[in-house]
């Protein structure tokens, strides 16, 4: 019998408010024979597995069924994507909506809580100003509260919504129905509410305020988890936009998206090769460093396989293509980083877990004070105004501002001081994975080492003077665009470098010309190297067992030739070795995982006290190793600067970008560091721990304060006014505490 075919679908979700949304669209559709979904609410976005005779129209209707919406993923290829990268209407849409909230709120609270300032009618304008808060300000939570509702759901959305229109309701009955409208009202500032029918209260400044800030804090949280979706949009704005194609022997501009699998086109000095050919015309030097981790540029002529996005650094190639959209290799690490963010755990909110009993509960405790009061009073024979007093002030009390604002908060401060020593942080979920670290896999070039090409080493032969076979050198290269002249170019510039004549230029051997008069030849070993002395030979020989690039150079005189070896490579940070003590220190295992060579990769990590090195890995194979020691029940944190790290930066349960590489890797991690100090991993890590002990902190004081005041506000005992001074209260304890944030200090220098 054979198996039955699975396929792999992306859903853009629309309509989640919160991670216990997620969660519910996650049971929904693995409800559905076959089916395994993932729903991850910071980038919202479904990955789902699925038999193929479920379609795709049955896996949207089963989220529609449960109040979202969802669309297919559009899968263009790399470089089609025009769009803004930075729009985002619907945070712009909820920043407009916060900002006047709080204009018309902040009166409201001031009138209320100052009674020197009730002027006759103040309480009429209290009610004009507060109205559009609570009516139209609230209506996110209002529609996400009814859309709950409907589909027998409640959370943190309902009790905003229910606390916020029943304080609403409550001075709407008193202003109309009450003695709150007349001329001259005035608040007083009872603790206990009085016996009496609670017509002269109205609590319009705990429905605005609860509503303004709550609006504030989903803005907050909204804009820190924004970026989790920017790896992907990076890797799409990637790739070339339009490509030189040659077609029936001319040369034509067209868009990307034009481009077929056959068609032949240009790729000139400096610009992206547009997709993954073969290159048939030509000769140059390619870096692909962000693909391949290679921090030297590769040599490519007629036969050699390119890859698209990798640039082309100095000759004309005519290149065939071979794979476009979807089936190019940036593609499919499009897919990868898509595949590793969908298999995280979501953002686990602790409010939203708390929610999901917390806010029943409330909701039956307003219910049974309203019940009980109610009976006391028919009882009594005295007015049941009391009894909606008594169920009010449970439900403002209640009113989860500190809460809602416990993570953002704390997430604003933790980031804002972050951003002081150089470490963006990208949300809450990677403050949660911090505390587990155990291991920590670093990419070589440009993480650990600088990732760009120096002169280390000028050997000159017995009797030759080194400066002299370094100007030389200099003086010949000035004439190339290759990195590695470059490299030796920038060491002499404190030399008297010449004037080249007669250049040549031969691809995989090397370059030649007359600098004053002689003969300089500077080339790869195995073009000039069979007359070396021997300690220039052990000189190449130890260059080569390490990784390092070496070429001789060869100055032509009457009777012999002078002869010396200018070692390039990429050098270790002087921060690096520091860092790694410091990863020791705080227990952590540090591990070289990189695409170069094993002779440099050794090199390096003995040169920064690393026992551990996996080399020369691809990409995929980057991941593979970051999901082989999680498999060995390690938490790992992944530190690269190139878009071959992206994929294992975002399958990590921390990744760490530096802000010296690519974009698509410092959107696909979930820490920066913005100058490349290796250091700043290490505060890093202690910023995001401390920030987490934080949240945590802001939790547990809200929460703990609703479970005290519930019991008092169900009493009877506290004016609903005053439970809304309270809410507030929280929610001013809740900043006060994230602004201790602000005075973290690096452990490191």
């Amino acid at each position: 019998m054979t198996a039955p075919t699975t396929e792999r679908i992306d859903l853009d979700i629309e309509g989640m408010t919160c991670a216990s949304c997620a969660n519910r669209i996650e049971r929904k559709l693995n409800k559905l024979d076959g089916v395994h979904a993932t729903v991850n609410f910071a980038t919202e976005r479904a990955q789902i597995d699925h038999p193929s005779e479920v379609d795709t129209a049955a896996l949207i209707e089963a989220i529609r069924s449960a109040g979202y919406d969802a669309a297919p993923v559009d899968d263009r290829p790399s470089g089609a994507d025009d769009a803004d990268p930075d729009a985002d209407p619907d945070l712009d849409a909820l920043r407009t909506r916060v900002l006047i909230s709080a204009a018309l709120t902040i009166p409201v609270v001031v009138l209320a809580m100052v009674p020197a300032w009730q002027f006759t009618y103040w309480q009429w304008l209290s009610l004009t100003l507060a109205a559009p808060v609570v009516v139209w300000g609230a209506w996110p939570f209002h529609h996400a509260a009814w859309v709950n509702l409907r589909h027998g759901a409640t959370t943190m959305d309902t009790l905003v919504s229910m606390g916020t229109l029943a304080a609403f309701g409550w001075s709407l009955y008193a202003l109309f129905l009450g003695t709150a409208g007349e001329p001259g009202m005035t608040h007083g500032f009872d603790l206990i509410p009085q016996r009496g029918d609670g017509g002269a209260n109205i609590y319009l400044e705990a429905a605005a305020g609860v509503t303004t800030f709550l609006l504030l804090g989903r803005y907050l949280e909204k804009r820190a988890t924004r970026t989790a979706g920017d790896a992907l949009r990076a890797l799409m704005r990637l790739g070339a936009k339009d490509v030189a194609v040659v077609r029936d022997g001319v040369e034509q501009r067209i868009p990307i998206a034009e481009l077929a699998v056959g068609d032949e086109f240009v790729v000139r000095p400096g610009e992206k090769i547009a997709t993954d050919g073969v290159v048939v015309g030509g000769a140059s030097a390619v870096d692909a460093s962000m693909v391949t981790g290679e921090s030297m540029p590769t040599e490519v002529g007629p036969g050699d396989v390119v890859v698209g996005a990798t640039i082309n650094t100095s000759g004309r190639l005519l290149v065939r293509a071979t794979h476009v959209g979807a089936d190019t290799a940036l593609a499919q690490m499009t897919r990868m980083v898509a595949d590793a963010q969908a298999g995280k755990a979501g953002a686990q909110r602790l409010a939203d877990r708390i929610s999901a009993w917390f806010v029943p509960v409330v909701i039956a405790i307003a219910v049974a004070a309203l019940g009980f009061w109610l009976g006391a009073a028919v009882a009594s024979d005295s007015p049941v105004g009391f009894a909606f007093t008594a169920a009010v002030s449970v439900l403002i009390i209640a009113c989860p501002c500190a809460l809602g604002l416990a993570t953002p908060t704390a997430l604003m401060v933790g980031t804002g001081r972050g951003a002081q020593l150089g470490i963006l942080l990208t949300g809450p979920e990677v403050l949660e994975q911090t505390r587990r670290i155990d291991t920590v896999l670093l990419d070589k070039t440009g993480t650990v080492t600088t990732g760009v090409m120096q002169v280390e080493k000028v050997q000159p032969a017995d009797g030759v003077d080194g400066d002299r076979i370094l100007a030389a050198a200099a003086a010949v290269e000035s004439a190339s665009e290759h990195p590695l002249a470059k490299a030796i170019v920038a060491a002499a510039q404190h030399l008297p470098v010449g004037d080249v004549t007669d250049f040549t230029s031969t691809e995989g051997v090397g370059v030649g010309g007359i600098v004053g008069g002689e003969k300089v030849r500077v080339g790869s070993p195995r073009e000039l190297g069979e007359r070396l002395p021997e300690p220039l030979r052990q000189s190449l020989d130890a260059a080569h067992e390490r990784g390092a690039t070496a070429v001789i150079v060869g100055i032509e005189g009457d009777n012999s030739t002078e002869y010396g070896v200018i070692v390039v490579a990429d050098t270790v940070k002087e921060s690096s070795r520091e860092a790694i003590s410091e990863l020791k220190r705080m227990g952590l295992t540090p591990v070289l995982l990189t695409g170069d060579n094993a002779g440099a990769a050794r090199f390096v990590a003995g040169a920064v006290d690393i026992d551990q090195v996996i080399a020369e890995v691809r990409p995929e194979e980057k991941v593979n190793a970051v999901k082989d020691f999680q498999r060995q029940g390690k938490t790992v944190a992944m530190v690269g600067d190139g878009i071959n790290d992206a994929a294992a930066l975002a399958q990590a349960d921390l990744g760490v970008s530096m802000g010296t590489g690519t974009d698509v890797a410092i959107a696909a991690a979930d820490l920066t560091i913005v100058d490349g100090d290796l250091r700043k991993v290490v505060d890093a890590i202690a910023l995001s721990r401390r920030t987490l002990r934080t949240i945590r902190g802001n939790l547990f004081w809200a929460f703990g304060y609703n479970v005290a005041a519930l019991p008092i506000a169900a009493a009877g005992l506290l004016n609903p006014m005053i439970a809304g001074a309270a809410m507030a209260f929280s929610s001013v304890f809740v900043v006060a505490n994230s602004l201790r944030l602000r005075g973290f200090r690096p452990h490191t220098r």
